[in-house]
């Protein structure tokens, strides 16, 4: 090897062989003195201690990693820029998707939020427009006469409205705050492939608006029974009474046809417009076509009825002391027809009419004495005999309890009392049954 080329090397005084380092110290000393190293290169020689000499070697190592290192951080720096950085989009594309995920959450339950509160307020308004369809219906029942009495009927219960339930609006904050983000290329694949419906979050707690909604639903259910159990009744009542009445013109052998009141009097008139159903219409607005129908032929009967005589002429129990029919007369104590009946009352107690109608005769009638005739109409008239004094004109029109004169004893009379006659196209028949009849009405009167 080359003097120029050779490398440093540490060397003592040489006393053998070529290779030989061995301590430069004097042979008289004790060996218990440390060696000195020598380091020799390119000609020249520094001797050492042996501190100096393993720092050196120290060193020299050190130097030699550090240069191992550098050089392979050198020649991989790229990679591992390159490996941090990915690294890093990772941890920022993973922090996205999350946020974003979060943000689904959030949209999705938002829109369901928004979609309960659509469905909630399509459920209210159609509540409120039945309740507004219950309160039009209770209105038109109270513009209906009771057929029993005279009075109206009472309104149905009024409900609570929505506006006076409450009920929390649901009204979801939108996020505005957009992050705008490159993603890898497979990152949509990798949303698209989570199963759905995963991490959304609960349901949102809307019992309290379904049981305020079921609670008014089931109080508009009891209203809509109650006003159809009330068109029902009326329906019944009225249907009841048309029969009634029917009956009983039936029995007294009276056609329907022909026998009618007489129409109101007063200024009434305009185009004729015939009732129509409309073909929409529901089951409350026919019940009622048929109520009205049913009400308008039960006033008919009812005009009819106020002119037919079976009412009494006079209130109270009263003492019947001769019948229609074959009987001895009082005066020839012979057999004789008695076209009416005898009613016993005190004197002077006021005669009423039996039925509508207008008067034909107002003053004496041979053995009637003071008597007082009234039409009826339909072929049926009445007439009161032995008044003691008359209180009607001829030809005057005359309503149902209107007094007609006083109780008394003239004509053809043993004592006071009322010969009450009813006659049919001019011929007497017995009152009893047009006052039998009126029994049978009973509250129709």
């Amino acid at each position: 090897m080359s003097h120029g080329s050779m490398p440093p090397y540490i060397h003592g005084e040489y006393r053998g062989g070529r290779n030989d380092v061995r301590p430069s110290r004097p042979m008289g000393r004790s060996l218990e003195r440390t060696a000195d190293y020598t380091l020799g290169h390119a000609g020249r020689q520094i001797r050492l201690g042996p501190v100096a000499f393993w720092t050196t070697v120290g060193a020299l190592v050190v130097m030699a990693i550090w240069s191992i290192v550098t050089g392979t951080y050198f020649a991989f720096r790229d990679d591992v820029l390159t490996r941090l950085i990915s690294r890093q989009a990772e941890m920022q594309y993973a922090y996205e998707d999350r946020i974003a995920e979060l943000r689904s959450q959030v949209d999705r339950l938002a829109s369901r939020q928004l979609l309960d509160q659509e469905q909630y307020e399509q459920k209210l308004d159609g509540l409120v427009r039945r309740q507004s369809l219950l309160e039009s219906r209770a209105a038109t029942l109270l513009t209906l006469p009771d057929p029993t009495t005279t009075g109206s009927i009472k309104s149905p219960p009024r409900v609570p409205t929505p506006a006076q339930i409450d009920r929390p609006i649901l009204k979801p904050s939108p996020i505005n705050d957009t992050i705008i983000l490159t993603a890898p290329p497979d990152r949509e694949a990798r949303r698209e492939s989570r199963p759905p419906g995963a991490n959304y979050g609960v349901a949102l707690p809307v019992g309290g608006i379904e049981a305020a909604l079921a609670r008014l639903q089931t109080s508009l259910d009891r209203v809509e029974t109650s006003q159809m159990a009330v068109l029902n009744s009326i329906e019944e009542t009225y249907d009841s009474k048309a029969s009634r009445i029917r009956r009983v013109l039936l029995d007294l052998g009276l056609e329907l046809g022909k026998a009618t009141g007489k129409m109101p009097s007063s200024p009434v008139g305009g185009p004729f417009v015939p009732i129509k159903l409309r073909s929409e219409a529901g089951a409350f607005e026919r019940q009622l076509f048929r109520i009205n129908t049913a009400r308008i032929q039960v006033d008919r009967l009812t005009r009819t009825l106020a002119v037919v005589p079976v009412r009494k002429p006079m209130p109270g129990e009263i003492d019947t002391t001769s019948g229609f029919g074959m009987r001895i007369d009082p005066f020839l104590r012979m057999p004789a027809m008695h076209t009416g009946l005898d009613f016993r009352v005190e004197p002077g107690e006021p005669i009423r009419v039996t039925a509508g109608g207008t008067v034909t005769h107002s003053g004496w009638s041979g053995g009637y004495g003071k008597m007082v005739e009234i039409d009826h109409g339909n072929g049926l008239a009445t007439r009161y005999g032995h008044l003691s004094s008359i209180d009607v004109e001829m030809g005057q029109a005359v309503r149902i309890g209107q007094i007609v004169g006083r109780l008394g004893s003239t004509g053809r009379s043993t004592g006071p009392h009322l010969h009450y006659e009813t006659r049919v196209d001019g011929e007497a028949v017995d009152p009893q049954r047009f006052l039998r009849a009126g029994l049978r009405l009973g509250g129709v009167l």
